[in-house]
């Protein structure tokens, strides 16, 4: 038998190999990638001249049709962009502005109310109840407020 067909190697050794041959292989494969063959190359070059044809009708195309417009919902509709849409366009782009604020002032106006109305309440429990008018003045007054009111028989 010959020495170099019994020979056990040392898994170092073989751990050392492995890697030698890793790092052979992807050099080669790194190479082969950098430089692609003739007919690769061609294929690509006739790809993006393809595709550049394609774009250049594309864009052809998308100046000519009516523009799609997306609103913030999801939808889709046919229309023309905002620079094109006129006097009707822009008037009814300040409708959304207008109900805005309307309901601001309309939500103003109900919380001012319930304001109103809440100090016309303490003011006739206030007037109604048998406290002298010096108590007002009283700094435990505030206390008395808030505490509630007894019970009535």
């Amino acid at each position: 038998m010959n020495d170099k067909t019994t020979r056990h190697r040392h898994p170092l050794e073989e751990q050392a190999l492995e890697a030698r041959f890793a790092l052979r292989l992807t050099a080669r494969l790194s190479d082969a990638a950098l430089e692609p063959g003739h007919d690769v190359a061609e294929r690509l070059r006739f790809a993006r001249e393809q595709a550049l044809a394609r774009a250049r009708a594309a864009r052809l195309v998308a100046a000519t049709a009516p523009e799609i417009m997306v609103d913030g919902a999801g939808t889709a509709s046919l229309g023309r962009g905002p620079s094109e849409g006129g006097r009707w366009f822009k008037l009814a782009s300040l409708v959304p502005l207008a109900v805005l604020i309307a309901g601001l002032l309309a939500i103003q106006y109900w919380h001012t109310r319930t304001q109103i109305a809440a100090a016309a309440d303490v003011d006739a429990a206030l007037l109604a109840d048998d406290v002298p008018p010096s108590a007002y003045t009283d700094p435990g007054f505030a206390e008395f407020l808030k505490s509630p009111p007894p019970p009535r028989d």
